[in-house]
């Protein structure tokens, strides 16, 4: 095991009287990438949005070394996460460009604009696109542009939740081709997908949830070919 920057124990999270998470552990090490899979109901939107404390959460979550449990989602965002959600959460009715900026929110520096800059050349559709409303993009050009909106906030860590959803094949290898290349520049990456072949791809390691617990872990090529983990989400 490397530098832990996420160590989650005993997570719990309820929506109102339902717990929906039962006590779940797993660790993410400084620049490494981590998926967490399971089936629709497992927990893993539920994850991420606890670790931002989104929802009313037990246990311990420590990030950098900081307790998360109790703090304010925003005082999260400025220390270092930040979360594209399920279904891209972008803004519809700005453009491309001040979707970014708000992403940004939180920075005083001065490289806002040398960055977006850098995310353009990531996404050069975004760049073509950059004046257009955020709602008239296709699907894929939404998602990125959401990974484009966490990145301008320079997280430590960076939160993905089902990236793959209603996305075309060409279109999910560019965006995965381009998490790949995010965390080999060093970008700590926590990922929650269903598509475990791409997923399994990217990730050094990763968590298998059933019914809000972790019921499997380890090196993402070892559980590739774990029986139970084929079966279920591989397909084979």
């Amino acid at each position: 095991m490397g530098d832990s920057l996420l160590e989650v124990r005993g997570l719990t999270a309820r929506y109102g009287a339902i717990e929906v998470l039962h006590g779940v552990d797993f660790n993410v090490d400084r620049g490494e990438a981590v998926v967490v899979l399971g089936a629709n109901g497992a927990g893993k939107t539920t994850t991420l949005r606890a670790l931002c404390q989104m929802v009313s959460t037990g246990g311990s979550v420590l990030f950098d070394g900081k307790e998360l449990i109790g703090q304010d989602t925003a005082e999260i965002v400025r220390m270092g996460i930040a979360h594209v959600p399920q279904g891209r959460g972008t803004l519809n009715d700005l453009t491309v460009q001040d979707n970014m900026l708000a992403g940004a929110y939180v920075r005083r520096d001065k490289e806002v604009a040398s960055d977006i800059e850098r995310w353009y050349t990531m996404f050069p559709r975004l760049r073509e696109r950059h004046s257009q409303a955020a709602g008239s993009l296709s699907g894929g050009e939404q998602q990125m542009l959401a990974v484009a909106r966490a990145l301008m906030s320079r997280p430590t860590l960076l939160l993905l939740d089902e990236p793959s959803l209603g996305l075309a094949p060409l279109i999910v290898q560019d965006i995965f081709r381009a998490f790949a290349e995010l965390n080999a520049e060093g970008m700590t990456m926590l990922v929650v997908e269903q598509n475990a072949n791409v997923a399994l791809d990217l990730a050094e390691r990763a968590y298998v949830l059933e019914a809000g617990e972790t019921v499997l872990s380890g090196n993402a090529d070892d559980l590739r070919h774990d029986d139970a983990v084929r079966k279920a989400y591989l397909g084979y």
